[in-house]
């Protein structure tokens, strides 16, 4: 993370590796624009989702829809997709509506098409093209604290003394991030806006280490600038 090795090392439990990091062939600051509205509450708040949905719906018709739209819950993007879907003119498909592999195909065919969905299609998942412009992110992707493997290694990273928040929770989210946002560009032409709704990263002191994970891309906190970039 941040340009090192430290957090896989210290999860494989390797000790002296030799590491090398290879810098990516995009033109990230020209290729993509990263989007942290600023205005939103807390996604802890209860107002989050439908104020979320309805920034949802002026990103997307900016961005004439060509979207997925991740969610970090089932429940949270069922709520959004009931809003968003009916306050927008574009297709709009939901995970679970189909096989995984049928949704990906309909949206490829589909022109303007938005997909909600959640965890298993923020890797492995490749667009290429105009079909996919935009990739927007509801929250900072931290594991479920209550999960049972996430619950054991805060525990054992405690036990021994340390700071499982910025030692696992932290490092753990920031490569989900990154996942997330390397849906969008996927060759040398591709452009498109990166969206996280979640601006905790803009104001508390650990999202820089977010930041840092992050490809040098465009930065805004402007809905006007999102515009801009799809009127080029």
């Amino acid at each position: 993370m941040s340009g090192n090795f430290d957090y896989t090392e210290r999860r494989l439990g390797v000790q002296g590796a030799r590491t090398l990091l290879v810098p990516g062939h995009f033109d990230f600051a020209n290729q993509a624009l990263l989007y942290v509205p600023q205005h939103l509450p807390d996604p802890r708040s209860p107002n989050f989702t439908r104020e979320a949905a309805d920034e949802i719906a002026r990103i997307l018709r900016a961005s004439r829809g060509r979207a997925f739209v991740l969610f970090t819950s089932y429940q949270q993007m069922r709520a959004v997709y009931d809003q968003v879907s009916f306050a927008i003119d574009y297709p709009a498909l939901m995970q679970g509506a189909g096989p995984r592999s049928a949704l990906l195909e309909e949206f490829r065919a589909t022109p303007n098409c938005v997909l909600f969905a959640t965890a298993s299609f923020w890797q492995g998942v490749d667009v290429p093209g105009d079909q996919l412009s935009c990739v927007i992110i509801d929250k900072l992707p931290f594991a479920v604290p209550n999960d049972p493997v996430v619950e054991a290694r805060i525990r054992a990273i405690r036990d021994e003394g340390g700071n499982p928040f910025y030692e696992y929770q932290i490092p753990q989210a920031a490569l989900a991030l990154k996942q997330g946002f390397g849906r969008l560009i996927r060759s040398r032409t591709d452009r498109g806006v990166l969206v996280l709704l979640d601006n905790r990263i803009s104001k508390q002191r650990y999202g820089q280490v977010f930041f840092d994970s992050l490809p040098d891309y465009g930065f805004t906190t402007s809905l006007a600038d999102v515009e801009t970039f799809f009127d080029v």
